[in-house]
């Protein structure tokens, strides 16, 4: 059996109080109804860039399209079966903020992504929420650069509060 090769890019988004947008969902898998959650992330389309197509991603399933990609968290491979094929997925993510008071309609392209509910959660507890392994490597990827970050870095320049 043969091996089907995709592209994706997603977001780590954050705010300004260090809480991570995360995605939930109820989603029927071999049969099965699961409770998920994950990161949001998408197919990277033809001519589009993968910053770009993370920062679609993130507003097609959550809403929220006011982003900014403050790192790019790098590469990992996840290699699963779905619906008897075996897939090798390169995810590609990028750490982004945004105000979690700008959210905007989502814009589902299909019926598993119209299921998604955004919640924010503290980035230290994130990893442990997270349905799968390859997406608790990108929190740990984030809350290493978030330890090591500048607090400013983390801020709205919009807001005067901050």
């Amino acid at each position: 059996m043969g091996r089907k090769r995709i592209l994706v890019a997603g977001g780590v988004v954050i705010d300004n109080q260090k809480r991570v947008l995360l995605l939930e969902r109820d989603v029927v898998r071999n049969d099965k109804w699961i409770h998920e959650i994950r990161l949001p992330k998408g197919h990277v389309d033809s001519g589009e860039t993968h910053e770009q197509c993370a920062q679609r991603e993130v507003g097609e399933e959550s809403g929220y399209w006011e982003t900014e990609i403050i790192s790019d968290l790098g590469y990992d491979l996840s290699e699963f079966k779905y619906r008897g094929k075996n897939i090798v997925r390169m995810e590609h993510y990028f750490l982004m903020k945004t105000d979690p008071n700008k959210k905007g309609p989502p814009t589902p392209t299909c019926e598993e992504e119209a299921r998604f509910y955004p919640i924010w959660v503290p980035l230290e507890s994130a990893e442990e929420m997270l349905t799968y392994p390859s997406e608790k490597h990108f929190i740990r990827r984030a809350k290493e650069w978030v330890k090591k970050s500048n607090p400013s870095d983390l801020s709205d320049p919009s807001d005067p509060s901050d």
